[in-house]
């Protein structure tokens, strides 16, 4: 990927921490991600991965204690959750929540609608997500069911995917997407993100994972290992090949 790609988030120093909780999880995470670059960001379990996803959409159940996100110039520590998806922002979620009541369809048009002022009928959004649907595999009729009420593992990561899709967001952080999928269900997942990736070649990609099998299919340009809080090793594919044979174990003991 070329340093020429314009910045398009900069977190700088980051410490953070749960509400609840008196430590910080982050400590002193940096990392710079340009226009079109997919960062995979891999850790063991309590490294910090879904604080930091959580952190980076300004969650309630987290708080920043120091450092700075600056997100296409500005400095958007202090900017709300909504105001940062309106500004682009698209966190898919590891857990993704049910909404009983409320179909695929009628959460797509009021997330559309928030993200980018458009109007559209539920006609007009029907035909937007026919596309969609069929390229990541799912029933015609999935739409029109509650959001992730009901829904398998794999359904559930198919619906976020079809979201970061139709709402055209410029940075997508997508939180252990792979989390539960079998080897099926996880290739299509990962077709849907080159895909939508294939689409806008300028969307900005945070995947964070556990396993090397979700970026043997989506390729990332940078790997990372997050280990108590910070990033301790940059690279590439190398790097998540050497934690498939040996874990984490030799990272915390090259912790600087």
């Amino acid at each position: 990927m070329s340093t020429t790609a314009p910045e398009l988030l900069r977190v700088h120093e980051l410490h953070a921490k749960a509400v609840e909780g008196d430590n910080d999880i982050l400590r002193g995470f940096s990392l710079t991600v340009r226009e079109g670059e997919v960062h995979a960001i891999m850790g063991p379990n309590g490294s910090g991965k879904s604080t930091l996803a959580n952190t980076l959409l300004a969650s309630p159940a987290y708080e920043v204690t120091s450092g700075t996100v600056v997100y296409k110039g500005d400095d958007i520590s202090d900017v709300s959750t909504t105001e940062r998806a309106k500004r682009g922002i698209f966190l898919g979620f590891q857990y993704p929540q049910e909404i009983s009541g409320v179909s695929v369809l009628q959460f797509l048009r009021q997330a559309l609608s928030a993200r980018k002022g458009i109007d559209l009928s539920i006609l007009e959004l029907r035909l937007a997500a026919m596309d969609w649907m069929k390229r990541l595999g799912m029933d015609s009729k999935f739409v029109d069911r509650h959001l992730n009420q009901g829904f398998s593992g794999g359904e559930k990561k198919r619906n976020e995917i079809m979201q970061m899709a139709m709402l055209e967001p410029d940075l997508a952080i997508l939180d252990e997407t792979d989390s539960g999928l079998d080897i099926d269900a996880l290739r299509i997942v990962a077709k849907g993100i080159r895909e939508v990736r294939a689409a806008r070649p300028q969307l900005s990609i945070v995947l964070i994972t556990h396993y090397q099998r979700l970026l043997d299919e989506v390729k990332p340009d940078f790997v990372h290992v997050l280990v108590d809080g910070r990033i301790v090793a940059t690279g590439g594919m190398e790097l998540a090949e050497r934690l498939e044979k040996s874990g984490y174990d030799s990272f915390r003991s090259e912790r600087v």
